[in-house]
């Protein structure tokens, strides 16, 4: 910068930005997806593998299920539902933030990250009160294979829930700093197609943590355990 523009310089005034092409948003865009895309894979699979030696476990005899009888605690398990529904919630509040921000609703858009957020953070919570409530009745990491797996489940899973919201985190800034709309536009799409996705894998994880002896006999057998 020349001496005569660093005097006369206003920055009081807007400052204009280079323009972007729409080739280069349509590369940005794309290098994220495919990115989530690879990522979700990993996950996916490592999720699969999980379940995989979790239904090969139930076949052994010092398997105890978490549900099936009157006294086991996920035979009605009132606190994960509470806890699904919250995490349905927050997944439903992204959805709703990406059609704000489609439509430039900046207001809206804030607020469904919020709620999000909020949602998301109440699932955990009402894990960490599920955890505390096994361990009060005696169901602790060692006591019993079921137990372990679904502390080593719901651990990874939460984690998960929390790298999420790291990147909403990001996306946030990126609001408040008032980043160029396709780039947020993009972040909250990803976020979005983030949340379903563990959404979906809570929704399987908690129909196989929650079901009964009989039920892993079953899907036992189809599997060729």
């Amino acid at each position: 910068m020349s001496f005569l523009s660093a005097i006369t310089e206003k920055p009081w005034l807007p400052q204009t930005t280079p323009s972007v092409s729409n080739s280069e948003i349509v590369q940005y865009k794309l290098q994220r997806q495919t990115a989530l895309k690879f990522f979700l894979g990993v996950v996916a699979v490592i999720f699969f593998l999980f379940s995989v030696t979790f239904l090969s476990r139930t076949q052994f005899p010092d398997f105890m299920a978490l549900s099936g009888e009157p006294w086991q605690p996920f035979t009605k398990p009132v606190q994960l539902i509470y806890n699904s529904f919250a995490l349905l919630f927050s997944s439903a509040a992204l959805q709703w933030t990406k059609h704000s921000i489609n439509n430039n609703q900046l207001n809206k858009t804030l607020a469904g990250i919020i709620l999000a957020s909020f949602f998301s953070l109440l699932f955990l919570f009402g894990q960490v009160l599920v955890w505390q409530q096994l361990v009060n009745l005696g169901y602790k990491l060692t006591s019993n294979p079921a137990n372990s797996y679904f502390y080593l489940f719901t651990t990874v899973h939460g984690l998960h829930i929390l790298g999420g919201l790291v990147a909403l985190t990001t996306v946030t800034i990126q609001f408040i700093r008032k980043s160029s709309l396709e780039k947020l536009s993009t972040g909250i799409q990803l976020c979005t197609t983030y949340w379903h996705f563990l959404f979906v894998v809570w929704v399987l994880l908690f129909a196989l943590l929650t079901s009964s002896p009989e039920t892993y006999k079953t899907i036992a057998q189809l599997c060729g355990f």
